[in-house]
């Protein structure tokens, strides 16, 4: 087994914001290799969050973040299970770095694409049918096509399907799952609202 330095360890917990241990653990799984390690620890988010997401949260920050210049600002809401947690530097970063995310993202209109309404997803699907490049085309490959290009617009509309801003690598989903595992609490996302100067008032968006 490679031996693990310190620093590496502090490098990795930098770098992804886990705790020392999983750090470690994960180097140890990945012989050392940094970049093998943060796919361990990435993978070990994603399961403790899916055997979290059952979890009431009725904690959590009014969190808020307004733009370099004043002219975009964001007013969102994150839950957590616990006020310990919601009082802690990393639940707060971790709003920040969301509502910075939004102000990003200005076509993101809803939390997740379970959020959209039934009728935004109908009128999507209406004007996807009637493109021109669909004409003549057998309606089982239309179909497809539709389904597979409304798929993609509903992400679009999707905040925790965007890439996130700080690492491209991985979605907002991936980000808060990978906070949750460090955390060891459910975490959600609840709504947000964004202020845009000279368009009036923002669209309030949140999960149902």
């Amino acid at each position: 087994m490679a031996e693990i330095s310190p620093k590496t360890v502090k490098d990795l917990r930098d770098q992804t914001g886990a705790g020392m241990m999983d750090c470690k653990k994960a180097l140890q799984e990945s012989e050392g290799d940094l970049e093998k390690a943060k796919d361990w620890l990435r993978k070990k988010g994603l399961a403790s969050a899916t055997k979290k997401a059952d979890r009431k949260t009725s904690e959590g920050l009014v969190g808020s973040y307004i733009h370099t210049g004043g002219r975009v600002g964001v007013l969102l809401e994150v839950n957590c299970e616990t006020d310990f947690v919601a009082r802690r530097e990393e639940f707060q970063t971790l709003v920040r770095n969301v509502a910075m995310q939004i102000a990003a993202c200005p076509n993101v209109e809803y939390v997740s694409t379970n959020d959209v309404p039934s009728e935004v997803v109908t009128k999507e699907t209406e004007i996807e049918r009637g493109r021109d490049d669909l004409e003549g085309k057998p309606e089982t490959v239309k179909q497809k096509i539709v389904q597979g290009r409304i798929e993609k617009r509903l992400k679009e509309l999707s905040l925790v399907d965007q890439p996130y801003i700080k690492d491209q690598s991985i979605t907002v989903e991936e980000m808060i799952k990978q906070a949750i595992a460090q955390l060891n609490e459910n975490i959600q996302v609840r709504r947000f609202v964004r202020f845009i100067l000279g368009e009036g008032e923002g669209k309030p968006t949140e999960s149902p």
